[in-house]
């Protein structure tokens, strides 16, 4: 078996931490670990994306067209630039809500309509999950829960082969403990989403 995830975003979203809850409890499931090095964290808003290959012969952590598995996307744009590591069997979990660029802001460039990026991932796969985890993390106390409910969503995607308990035990030992009840609560409505 082997399983590879890529997640895609902008600094400052909390790739990073998606990054190493899915690696940690990976390995806490037995699992083999080959995973990248996040890049673009240096550039608040700039690309992110982050490897993660896991299971019997995880050799290389590198990005490959077509390979992922499941592809987590933290911003709109991001995930739709990165569909070409995406296949048809690939299951996509697409947060909806923006991160707007400088120049978008500035006026001097437009941000694409969301109903057309989601119109065209459906065109490679009807297996996408979008939810707006912005708002769910606001349900659940704080806006920057965010990626604690896209680690909940990923938790319930089907065929996953890491248990969901783990995950969300791995995602509470690495959140401060003055957050924990926040984040449980937003994993456990990003998770909601995805099963309903």
């Amino acid at each position: 078996m082997r399983y590879c995830i890529q997640i895609a975003g902008v600094g400052g979203q909390g790739v990073l931490l998606a990054s190493n809850v899915l690696g940690h409890a990976a390995m806490a499931s037995g699992y083999s670990l080959a995973m990248s090095e996040v890049h673009g964290m240096a550039q608040r808003g700039g690309s992110v994306l982050s490897t993660l290959r896991f299971g019997d012969e995880a050799l290389s952590p590198l990005e490959a067209a077509g390979q992922a598995d499941l592809l987590l996307g933290f911003e709109p744009v991001e995930t739709y630039r990165m569909l070409h590591l995406a296949n048809e069997d690939t299951h996509i979990v697409m947060n909806l809500q923006p991160t707007v660029p400088v120049k978008v802001s500035m006026g001097a460039e437009e941000y694409p309509p969301i109903d057309d990026l989601v119109s065209n991932i459906r065109s490679v796969t009807d297996r996408l999950t979008t939810l707006n985890a912005t708002e769910l993390a606001i349900k659940a106390g704080k806006a920057v829960a965010a990626n604690a409910a896209l680690i909940g969503a990923v938790a319930g995607v089907k065929d996953l082969p890491i248990d969901r308990s783990l995950l969300e035990e791995t995602l509470l030992e690495m959140v401060p403990a003055r957050f924990k009840e926040i984040n449980a609560k937003a994993f456990q409505l990003g998770y909601e989403t995805v099963r309903q």
